[in-house]
């Protein structure tokens, strides 16, 4: 069964509340998923607990004039910023002085994401959203899998009100890989979270799940696994996302290749999470889809058409989710043809190529490996972020884990 095909049966049977359960995974598939708990164990044991928390990145980014932009963060730890240093170092920072650069107008950042949190602990953090709850910090953890505890003291926030945010991103998956999550489950909390916060009036851009066959600290055959799952999960992710309403980008193998030649740049020290920059190579990522859903630059009055020369297409969601796990920064979100949403194949979606991977520069803009490349489409890799060196980036690689 070919990966369009599997997500499309992993987002259906999400949409109608069943699961595909262990007996349906087959023999491979069983004996895949104990060594891959396995590996989690392992990596544990090889990396340890180094790392002391993540910092506090809410707060108000930005001078600008007028109504502050509500942008609220949910996930894991990549959502936390575990693994930065300073609190202008997170995803939700770096996007959050991005759209303030790009809108002229204040950002009010939330963070309501956990460390170790898989898909079904977004419903809580969508109950915090919803109800104008905001965090006051993040659990700590050094762990894939351990399930982060928020504080229970969290307070209504008197800045929000009961008010709802304008866009949020949610970052999610990797838990569900190691902790053996059954895949249409996990994709029925994200399509659900997706949902709600689509009928408050949010936007929603979704980092679909990473590649987690770049966990170095773990000997092959183990992380072919991990990459067949992981990639399949976003994959699945994906479609659920655009049925919903929102829109998906992938994460996939963004750092893998900067990891192998300079893992102390993109890398924190637990060689899990991401660094600063890091970070900002996630936020870079994010950031044009985030400021596209907020039509900061015009996209609802003249929608962005895609470019055949670059491999962006409208078809069916199920392809162009496939399409997306293999190349990060991709876009996917809903799109009609013929003034239909839907074809004999399901949804029809957008596939966007919003940011793509800078020229090697050792070699010029034409790489051996593949096609000339560019700088980012249109937005700045790092608008907002601290300034730190960083190296070219090829097409494809491994990535790091949440």
């Amino acid at each position: 069964m070919g990966r369009a095909r599997r997500a499309r049966k992993i987002a259906q049977t999400a949409a109608y509340g069943g699961g595909i359960g262990a007996a349906g995974l087959g023999a491979l598939s069983l004996l895949g998923y104990g060594l891959i708990k396995a590996e989690a164990v392992i990596t544990r044991r090889t990396i340890g607990d180094v790392l002391d928390g993540a910092p506090d990145d809410q707060g108000t980014y930005g001078s600008g004039t007028g109504t502050p932009i509500r942008f609220v963060v949910l996930g894991d730890s990549t959502g936390t910023g575990l693994g930065a240093q300073h609190a202008h170092q997170t995803v939700g920072a770096t996007i959050a002085s991005g759209v303030a650069a790009f809108s002229g107008r204040p950002v009010q950042l939330t963070n309501v994401a956990v460390s170790g949190a898989e898909s079904a602990d977004l419903d809580p953090q969508v109950d915090q959203v919803v109800n104008g709850v905001r965090g006051r910090g993040h659990a700590a953890s050094g762990e894939v899998d351990k399930r982060g505890e928020r504080d229970a003291e969290d307070d209504l926030n008197p800045d929000a009100g009961a008010s709802h945010p304008d866009v949020a991103v949610i970052l999610i998956g990797a838990n569900d890989v190691t902790h053996r999550i059954d895949r249409s489950i996990a994709v029925r909390h994200l399509e659900m979270a997706v949902r709600r916060l689509r009928e408050v009036g949010a936007e929603v851009v979704v980092g679909t799940c990473p590649d987690l066959g770049a966990i170095e600290p773990v000997p092959q055959p183990l992380r072919l696994l991990a990459r067949r799952w992981s990639r399949d999960l976003a994959a699945a992710q994906t479609v659920a996302v655009v049925e919903a309403g929102g829109r998906a980008v992938s994460i996939g193998d963004l750092l893998g290749p900067e990891f192998s030649a300079q893992p102390k740049i993109l890398f924190s020290e637990d060689r899990f999470h991401p660094s600063a920059a890091g970070y900002a190579r996630v936020a870079a990522a994010l950031l044009p889809s985030v400021s596209a859903a907020l039509d900061l630059f015009g996209e609802r009055s003249h929608p962005a058409a895609p470019n055949l020369r670059r491999g962006e297409s409208v078809g069916p969601v199920s392809v162009a989710a496939t399409r997306a796990v293999a190349q990060p920064g991709t876009e996917v979100s809903p799109a009609q043809v013929g003034g239909q949403s839907r074809g004999a194949q399901g949804r029809w979606a957008m596939l966007l190529h919003r940011v793509r991977p800078p020229a090697v520069a050792s070699t010029g803009p034409h790489s051996p490996d593949g096609p000339p490349t560019s700088e980012p489409h249109h937005l700045s890799a790092a608008a907002g972020a601290e300034a730190t060196p960083l190296p070219s980036r090829p097409r494809t690689g491994d990535s790091t884990v949440v």
